[in-house]
């Protein structure tokens, strides 16, 4: 087994709140500079740059987990992260369906669409920064069913995040992991004690990509991989 450097939680220039310089090239770019092995990219409710990301990293050796950061209906912010793009794109899908609004670029800022190239192919209209229709358990239930994995967002901060917007995790809630910002406070977290903990940047700009990473103990860059990482089946770890 080897041990490879993630950042599951990085935004591009398709967020409205990221920096425009959160392009494809410049995050693989900043991904190898800071010596990340796999990196996660998690716009808004929407996947629409994974494509160009992944290009740009398969020529670096850079491992991408195509993923969205949803937002439930409840607010709080869910990463689902798969290794099939069909299956990301499904539940894309189905978010847009249940994404009400239309982005407005003077109050929240452009909406980016690239390809490898950094050309510029369109810009979503989408209120990608709004909560969807879809409730917190069939949000969860949905990536499940498409073999992805649930993480909740930075669950130390109190904006959408789930303890902050619920005050507790509920029980029975099949989540895969806890995202936390600052791995200092997980003590102060209260969970299932099965929920293991990961850690990531939730990057906006190209300075914060890799700012805090989880190390996987695995046999190769899979969603099947992290989830026995998650688990510590035979051996695999998750270290923050």
């Amino acid at each position: 087994m080897k041990e490879f450097r993630a950042d599951l939680h990085i935004h591009t220039c398709l967020s409205p709140c990221a920096d425009l310089e959160m392009s494809p090239q410049n995050i693989v770019r900043e991904a190898k500079r800071k010596g990340l092995e796999v990196i996660g990219i998690c716009d808004h409710n929407s996947a629409e740059n994974v494509p160009a990301v992944e290009k740009n990293a398969r020529k670096e050796g850079i491992g991408v987990i195509g993923g969205m950061e949803v937002t439930s209906k409840e607010e709080v912010h869910i990463l689902a992260l798969f290794d099939v793009e069909d299956k990301l794109f499904s539940l894309q899908e189905i978010v847009y369906d249940q994404l009400n609004g239309t982005n407005d670029e003077r109050l929240y800022g452009e909406q980016v669409v690239v390809n490898e190239n950094e050309e510029v192919v369109g810009f979503n209209r989408k209120l990608l920064i709004g909560a969807s229709e879809i409730t917190l358990t069939r949000l969860v239930d949905l990536i499940h069913e498409r073999n992805g994995l649930a993480i909740a967002s930075h669950v130390d901060r109190e904006g959408f995040g789930i303890i902050g917007q619920l005050g507790f995790i509920p029980p029975g809630l099949p989540l895969d992991a806890l995202e936390i910002t600052d791995p200092s406070k997980k003590g102060g977290i209260p969970r299932n004690e099965s929920l293991p903990f990961v850690t990531s940047s939730d990057a906006h700009n190209l300075a914060d990509v890799g700012k805090r990473y989880t190390s996987f103990l695995m046999n190769g860059i899979s969603i099947d991989e992290l989830r026995r990482c998650l688990h510590g089946d035979e051996g695999r770890e998750v270290r923050i």
